[in-house]
């Protein structure tokens, strides 16, 4: 496996790499360029100032999240192949500077979504919880604020402003829009991808919907084990892969995460790993925890282990972390609680490689 840790630029991110290089057992950042439009084309200039600042710390820059997918595809609009063509021109871009992994998401409007970004645990540390109930009675703009406080300032990938700029006349858009159109639309755009992809070696990793569950009435297909069978179905090669997000497919607990490992790593469709923790309280209330098993509901060790019986070479990151020692800054990405997940994640490794030897 390649150990990373998500980072959101010089300019965004107050965890620079020289710290990030420190952690022992990193291997790599993930990154993305959050300064460009949703729809348009990466420039090529600014591909590689961030590589280029990458490789002077030694670290894998070779995974991407995300390039993110214009809502006219979601939507399958007739513009949307304008988009696709940009997509594409990216994804060359990508590739030829050495790019193999691009996580993206096809969740309508929100990407992930969150009730409270600083919820208070038992042990002083602050996580981001998720509670239907807290959204029973709001509307999507005052979901959107809440998001912006709780943000503090900082940049939330998922949440641009500019994404959310005409949220009235996108949840007007999606009026009608079922499930079964947005596999056919997800369709169209991966038949469109992935032969670029397949010239270049990349491979497309789509993540699940976090929560797994429809918010606002939305429609969402990256749910369950059924939806991710039916994913991987649509284009038969490698490069239409997924992300498996521990913290998003397990706030269902029926979904059966070790198993959906060893099942799809089996077919070579699993191509990124979020591995973190959760507690869930009850259905779709839940909020994140330290990784150790103990202090959740997920099994830690299980999902490594599945990780290595499928021969797993690819990248993996500790996902979000709680605030933990006072620190400042992005809910769920400061430097300590993250750091910690990732040693416990390569001990687990360790131990597991260990045991299979002997």
């Amino acid at each position: 496996m390649i150990m990373t840790f998500r980072w959101y630029g010089q300019e965004d991110d107050s965890i620079s790499l020289k710290h990030i290089r420190q952690i022992p057992g990193m291997d790599g950042v993930v990154w993305a360029l959050f300064d460009v439009p949703v729809g348009e084309v990466w420039p090529e200039d600014k591909i590689a100032a961030v590589i280029e600042q990458i490789k002077a710390y030694d670290l894998d820059y070779s995974t991407v999240e995300s390039v993110n997918v214009h809502e006219d595809i979601k939507l399958g609009r007739p513009t949307r192949d304008k988009y696709i063509e940009n997509y594409i021109r990216t994804l060359e871009r990508l590739g030829r500077a050495g790019v193999r992994v691009v996580c993206y998401n096809f969740m309508p409007v929100f990407d992930w979504t969150r009730t409270d970004l600083a919820k208070p645990l038992f042990d002083g540390s602050t996580a981001m919880e998720f509670d239907y109930r807290q959204i029973a009675d709001k509307s999507p703009q005052q979901m959107v604020e809440e998001i912006r406080k709780g943000s503090k300032g900082a940049k939330m990938a998922g949440w641009e402003p500019e994404r959310l700029k005409s949220l009235e006349a996108l949840f007007e858009a999606y009026e009608g829009v079922d499930e079964e159109q947005m596999f056919s639309h997800l369709g169209y755009f991966l038949r469109a991808i992935i032969p670029t992809c397949e010239k270049y070696g990349i491979r497309m990793a789509i993540h699940p919907d976090d929560p797994p569950c429809s918010v606002f009435g939305l429609p969402r297909i990256v749910k369950s084990e059924r939806d991710l069978e039916r994913i991987v179905k649509l284009v038969d090669s490698p490069c239409n892969s997924l992300t498996i997000c521990s913290g998003s497919l397990g706030a269902n607990l029926q979904n059966d995460i070790p198993a959906i490992i060893r099942r799809f790593g089996a077919q070579d469709r699993v191509a990124f790993a979020h591995i973190r923790n959760i507690q869930v309280c009850e259905p779709w209330v839940f909020h994140e925890t330290a990784h150790k098993s103990r202090y959740g509901s997920l099994d830690m060790y299980d999902m490594m282990k599945a990780l290595h019986e499928v021969n797993f070479t690819g990248p993996i990151r500790p996902d979000h972390g709680r605030m933990i020692w006072d620190e400042q800054g992005r809910p769920g990405y400061g430097l300590y609680d993250r750091a910690l997940g990732a040693n416990y994640l390569c001990g687990l490794w360790d131990a597991i490689s260990r045991a299979d030897k002997a």
